[in-house]
């Protein structure tokens, strides 16, 4: 079970209630939205090899690359045909209708042709928002495109956290106690090693990332919704279901109550916000 995937939501709503705008920010967005497509896409593939009974690294990484080739495909040739389109739209509603159209319809048409719908979306959304966006008109199109997404982001963020309060306190945590404790501390140390050495790989060049940055992208790489969607919807064929689920909970609990609340005070703490903003 992948539960490496990060989803700081909550890090990111920091961010925009202090008025965070430094590199930072733009490191831990950027990072959580290639690592959800990432890990759902390697989940999935990884999971039909299993169903399939047969895994061979070079079938995997055979499968891995089309999944991946044919998402990337499908997202950019959607994304064409809107940005097309939209050249003569000129309402709000219609240009929303568009956007939503692009991000669903992606998805839907790679996933029937059995490539990564996660890609696509992520792929459609990059044009669209980069080079549509940017050739729009007006400023208030722009501004109200945006409005509109973040506003479905949130109904979408606040309706996963319901769900997860509501199965948290459903799980039976006691009967998974030490798994999880050691999973909590795998996931720790997976991801100090996904962060100190590849940020290593930069300090004598211009994209050099700070060292108080660098504890921000360790201690911030939550785990939320991704891990919990990947967790519940595994095939019931799937040996220990249960216990897997029990503890992704666990660890997406940690995630969010210990990490997640203890960011401000690290926020604070490093210089990126002052004291009292984002109280």
């Amino acid at each position: 079970m992948r539960i490496a995937a990060t989803d700081p939501v909550s890090v990111i709503a920091t961010f925009n209630e202090a008025g965070v705008h430094s590199r930072i920010r733009l490191l831990v967005e950027a990072e959580s939205l290639l690592n959800d497509g990432t890990a759902a896409v390697a989940f999935a593939v990884i999971l039909a090899a299993a169903a399939g009974g047969a895994m061979t690294l070079s079938g995997i990484a055979g499968k891995l690359a089309l999944t991946v080739g044919g998402g990337v495909l499908c997202g950019a040739l959607v994304a064409g045909v809107i940005m097309i389109l939209e050249r003569r739209a000129g309402d709000n509603l219609v240009e929303f209708t568009l956007t939503t159209v692009t991000a669903y319809g992606s998805f839907l048409i790679a996933e029937h042709f059995h490539f990564s719908g996660v890609l696509a979306s992520l792929t459609a959304g990059l044009l669209v928002g980069n080079l549509r966006l940017m050739q729009a008109g007006s400023d208030d199109v722009r501004k109200a495109i945006t409005a509109y997404w973040e506003y479905l982001g949130f109904l979408a963020n606040s309706f996963i956290f319901i769900g997860i309060g509501v199965q948290v306190s459903l799980q039976n945590f006691k009967a998974v106690i030490l798994p999880a404790i050691c999973a909590i501390l795998l996931v720790l140390v997976g991801r100090a090693c996904a962060v100190y050495p590849f940020c290593a790989l930069f300090r004598r060049s211009e994209l050099r990332v700070q060292g108080k940055h660098q504890l921000v992208l360790f201690w911030g790489g939550l785990r939320g919704a991704l891990a919990l969607a990947l967790a519940v919807g595994l095939p019931l064929w799937v040996p220990h279901r249960e216990e897997i689920i029990s503890v992704t909970f666990a660890v997406v609990a940690f995630s969010i109550f210990v990490q997640g609340m203890s960011m401000t005070p690290l926020l604070r703490r490093i210089g990126e916000i002052h004291k009292g903003d984002a109280s």
